[in-house]
């Protein structure tokens, strides 16, 4: 079975450990130089970050996230150990680790770590597909020729050094397709490398609970377990056609993701089609000042992700799910892009207010869509509010001075809410 040493590379047939180094970080599979689709996943990203960036932080539980209000954006995997997950409550995350570091997201930093990583990527392949700052779709199809070796072998000299140049781990997930590779990069994590072959799809897959899929939330999940489908081996049972009739567009691709089947393309051109943040909660909610705090809290991040990575936004969406799983969508043309959180946050809190279901709410979200270059982005102001345009200068100088002074330099009070 063909092996390679994740830790000096070498390939040769299995062994427990290394030959060369005596490693026992050895992968080994079957159709390991033969598959090509990868997902990439960084191990806490931003909270990996915080500690490369202040080695103080190494063995500390780190958050990365708002005031004692706020919710958990990431968590490190110290903090995970002790239950802190991303989307919870900063206070239920402090009962749970006290002794934790909570640091304000600093997405600048992450938007530059996140730019040398994707620098390492384009060395194996041109065909990246980012999903977000710290993900991505690598298709490694036809160039071991050029590398003179497999992909797996490209893949393992990937995050080698990215923990080597850049301070900074990721998982990989190997397969061939995305739906697959995305699955695997999870098993192993942190600084795992997993492999699923062709000829073990179907066993790997019919155990599994349909949870696995990526983008099947709660309601979806109540959905199909009401149709008696847990797991994919209940999927596989259905007939496509009864799959399609029940579930819709929906069904049709649960049946070929049941017999992980996965035909999308790695594609490198997409472009960025929304910036969004959005968070569950753990218990429903109606809270004016609490839903208010969050509100501006996704703007702000939603305005720092536009910062970084140079874009704005025309269209402004507000998203909500009640108590009993109705999704509300609001959304509003500006008449210029934006990108900052202030215009963010009041048009879509005027959004909010004209919701006639008052809740209580379990999820909600705030996004821009119909992007562009910020060249020339919120500069025209707006009759109906002259202030705008102040604000937005004032805006500006706030994250300068964020930038020399720290995240917590400057505070705004509805962000402790």
């Amino acid at each position: 079975m063909p092996a390679l040493c994740r830790d000096c590379l070498t390939e040769f047939e299995t062994t427990p450990r290394c030959p060369v180094c005596r490693s026992p970080r050895v992968l080994a599979h079957d159709e390991l130089y033969d598959l090509s689709i990868a997902h990439m996943d960084c191990d806490a990203f931003y909270a990996s970050v915080e500690k490369r960036d202040n080695p103080d932080l190494a063995d500390k539980p780190v958050i990365i996230g708002g005031g004692r209000r706020g919710v958990v954006s990431t968590a490190c995997y110290v903090a995970r150990i002790r239950g802190v997950r991303s989307a919870m409550p900063m206070f239920q995350a402090l009962k749970l680790c006290p002794d934790a570091v909570i640091i304000k997201p600093r997405m600048a930093a992450y938007a530059e770590a996140s730019k040398a990583i994707r620098g390492l990527m384009e060395e194996l392949t041109p065909s990246i597909e980012p999903l977000s700052l710290d993900e991505a779709f690598l298709d490694l199809t036809g160039t071991a020729r050029l590398h003179g070796h497999p992909p797996a072998v490209m893949l393992a000299r990937l995050v080698k050094r990215m923990r080597e140049e850049l301070g900074l781990t990721g998982s990989i997930g190997l397969s061939h397709n995305k739906f697959l590779a995305k699955i695997a990069s999870d098993l192993d994590k942190p600084r795992g490398f997993s492999v699923i072959g062709k000829a073990e799809t179907k066993a790997f897959l019919r155990p599994k609970r349909v949870r696995l899929i990526w983008g099947v939330g709660l309601a979806t999940q109540e959905s199909l377990e009401k149709a008696g489908i847990r797991t994919f081996d209940d999927l596989y049972r259905w007939d496509r056609q009864d799959l399609t009739a029940r579930f819709g567009s929906m069904g049709d691709r649960l049946w070929h993701l049941a017999r992980g089947q996965d035909h999308r393309r790695v594609s490198a051109h997409a472009p960025m089609k929304s910036i969004s943040n959005e968070t569950t909660f753990h218990e429903d909610t109606n809270d004016p000042d609490l839903l208010d705090g969050h509100l501006w809290r996704m703007c702000e991040k939603v305005s720092d992700r536009a910062k970084a990575k140079g874009l704005a936004g025309r269209v402004v969406t507000l998203k909500l799910k009640t108590s009993k799983f109705t999704l509300i969508t609001k959304r509003t043309s500006l008449t210029d892009p934006t990108q900052i959180a202030d215009r963010m946050y009041r048009t879509t809190r005027a959004l909010f207010d004209q919701v006639d279901d008052k809740g209580p709410y379990r999820l909600l979200g705030a996004g821009i869509s119909d992007l562009s270059p910020a060249e020339g982005a919120d500069v025209s102001g707006d009759l109906l509010d002259p202030q705008g345009v102040q604000r937005a200068r004032a805006e500006r100088a706030t994250d300068a001075i964020r930038d020399r002074f720290g995240p917590d330099a400057i505070l705004k009070g509805r962000a402790l809410r």
